[in-house]
């Protein structure tokens, strides 16, 4: 085969693909239910109404998520408000035992002299 011959073909090829289209351009023109500028409206009410439906999604999404961190946070105040606490009691509980170890200490030698 020539390379004629392959051009020729290939040629011949996108013609039929160029016919092909505009007949069914033609087609779709001659069939369709409504007007070009029905059509244009229907596409333009449906985009504006998915686009509402967007910002509707996005904005629950945002109102979720603000919920969601307010949550978290309103859950780590209160661990960091009980580690708090038990930081205090800790603290409370080692002077007490301090203490009570020092007042041992002093009543030690008193009880080693008497006996």
């Amino acid at each position: 085969m020539s390379q004629q011959d392959s051009g020729a073909e290939i040629g011949a090829f996108f013609a039929g693909v160029l016919i092909g289209a505009l007949v069914g351009a033609a087609s779709a023109l001659l069939l369709a239910p409504q007007s070009g500028e029905e059509t244009r409206k229907q596409i333009s009410r449906t985009g504006e109404e998915l686009r509402d439906r967007a910002q509707d999604i996005v904005e629950d999404a945002r109102e979720r998520a603000d919920a969601t961190i307010a949550d978290a946070r309103r859950r780590a105040e209160r661990i960091v408000e009980e580690a708090r606490e038990r930081a205090a009691e800790l603290v409370n509980e080692a002077r007490e035992r301090v203490e009570i170890a020092i007042e041992e200490a002093k009543d030690k030698p008193a009880a080693e002299a008497q006996a």
